[in-house]
């Protein structure tokens, strides 16, 4: 019995396909996709939370500086083949940032902090996928967000997973020099 190889995508490829209501997004070439999900009130909450402590931790860095992203920030993580996806969350360095022109609809390289911030739809799976690649592509730190138990899950390549909750304080070093907050606050 011969068993086919996956067909693989490029990212344009993703990019051409009709807008149908379709979230997609590519794992070493092979194409995902799930309805849209209607994100509530709460993930957007804290989404705009996450990225206005992130902004303001970079306001206070040296030039220069990256930038932060969210609202599902499309990031080719790889290529050939390629990983592509959207993040809750993410903040570039600036040597990625400065790939980036405002014609480009991608973030075009690993950001140092990729955010997902889970929706009651998510399917832990696809989360524990996007984390693994999120993680081989090249992302320093990666921070799962669950407001339902007021968590966030901490992943780092080569080290154990870690996690704190809203009675603790979430770190951002070495990643983030000197960026510290309540994870309660990420609730407020």
């Amino acid at each position: 019995m011969t068993v086919a190889a996956p067909v693989t995508m490029t990212t344009e490829e993703m990019l051409a396909l009709p807008e149908n209501g379709m979230e997609r997004w590519l794992i070493r070439g092979e194409l995902r996709e799930r309805p849209m999900t209607v994100r509530n009130r709460i993930h957007s909450r804290i989404m705009v939370r996450v990225a206005q402590l992130l902004a303001n931790w970079l306001d206070e860095q040296p030039e220069p500086r990256g930038e932060v992203l969210c609202g599902e920030a499309g990031a080719r993580l790889r290529r050939t083949p390629d990983s592509t996806v959207g993040i809750d969350v993410a903040y570039v360095d600036a040597v990625v940032a400065a790939r980036v022109s405002e014609e480009t609809r991608l973030i075009d390289g690993a950001p140092v902090l990729a955010v997902e911030i889970l929706s009651p739809g998510d399917v832990m799976e696809d989360v524990n996928e996007k984390i693994d690649e999120y993680l081989d592509a090249g992302v320093r730190v990666v921070w799962v967000i669950d407001s339902h138990d007021r968590t966030v899950m901490i992943y780092r390549r080569g080290r154990p997973t870690e996690m704190v909750n809203d009675v603790q304080e979430l770190a951002g070093e070495p990643e983030l020099p000197g960026f510290r907050v309540a994870v309660a606050r990420l609730f407020a």
